[in-house]
């Protein structure tokens, strides 16, 4: 589902690094027949997925200047004849979680609570929450081939929404530190300690 407003891609892109909450779910996959020694230039594909509305949204400029330096960071140089091309799409996608827990049945005078059960029953919580998704792709400009993907999924919180582009500085080297390669080179980094 593509997003319909550029405040839902704010919202996506806060959620996914905010101050005092869980960290985002990264996850990350690679084309095992890829040469990655082949690559030294990026450029970002003509049209983003998340450029739906024909112009560059703040959002969408803050993923650019993260994603670059991530690229610069590990030797690539960018080129408007790259030999990977970057995109990135966010999502969002509405989520309802319940929760059963035991009552504290058990008597009048709970002496039961341990050894056997009363007649104690249930109380459900539902929660209603916002997930969002960034992926970042890296592509084989000549094959027109995947060959990395990275993603993050996590909870939408209000309190991130005050500071899109310092979430964005977070989540983007989260997503990145999955990425092990560097510019002409088949060596590979180590990953992250998590």
């Amino acid at each position: 589902m593509r997003l319909s407003t550029p405040i839902l891609f704010a919202v996506a892109a806060a959620m996914l690094a905010g101050c005092g909450t869980p960290a985002p779910t990264i996850r990350s996959g690679e084309d095992p027949g890829a040469n990655f020694a082949l690559y030294n230039t990026w450029g970002f594909v003509p049209e983003l997925d998340s450029e739906e509305f024909g112009y560059e949204s703040l959002l969408v400029q803050y993923l650019k200047e993260a994603v670059g330096k991530e690229m610069e960071a590990r030797g690539y140089r960018r080129s408007d004849n790259p030999d990977l091309l970057v995109n990135f799409y966010i999502n969002t996608k509405e989520k309802i979680q319940s929760r059963s827990t035991p009552t504290a049945g058990g008597g009048y005078y709970g002496y039961r609570r341990g050894y056997y059960g009363g007649w104690g029953g249930y109380e459900t919580t539902v929660t209603q929450y916002t997930e969002g998704t960034l992926s970042i792709d890296l592509v084989d400009a000549k094959r027109r081939q995947l060959v990395w993907e990275g993603t993050a999924v996590g909870r939408i919180r209000q309190s991130t929404l005050d500071d899109v582009q310092g979430a964005v500085n977070r989540v983007v080297p989260l997503v990145f530190a999955e990425y092990r390669h560097t510019a002409g080179t088949s060596a590979l980094a180590p990953l992250p300690a998590k």
